[in-house]
């Protein structure tokens, strides 16, 4: 699995990079077809609380997944972004185990 971080206008942190990481090997419990995980972070201006924007895209599945979330943090925005993701894939492996 490829896990392709761009962070927009800043450089993240190997912290957060190492967070995003770890994040993404998880979702691989809910589906091991993962071919590639995008990540795009951005700084929303103004410079406000709730100004950190994550996207995360997934090719798997012979589909695309994509969450969206602005939070405080960047780390609260892949989370949610990821337990958004987590639930697209299990609806549709579940879709798939119907047929």
């Amino acid at each position: 699995m490829e896990v392709r971080i761009q962070s927009i206008h800043f450089d993240a942190s190997d912290k957060l990079e190492a967070f995003i990481q770890k994040k993404a090997e998880k979702l691989e419990k809910f589906c091991d077809d993962i071919k590639k995980v995008e990540v795009s972070l951005k700084v929303v201006k103004p410079e406000t609380a709730m100004n950190k924007e994550a996207g995360v895209r997934i090719l798997a599945l012979n589909s695309e997944f994509y969450a969206e979330k602005v939070c405080d943090t960047f780390e609260e925005a892949i989370d949610t972004c990821m337990d958004a993701l987590s639930k697209q894939l299990q609806k549709t492996k579940e879709k798939q185990q119907i047929k």
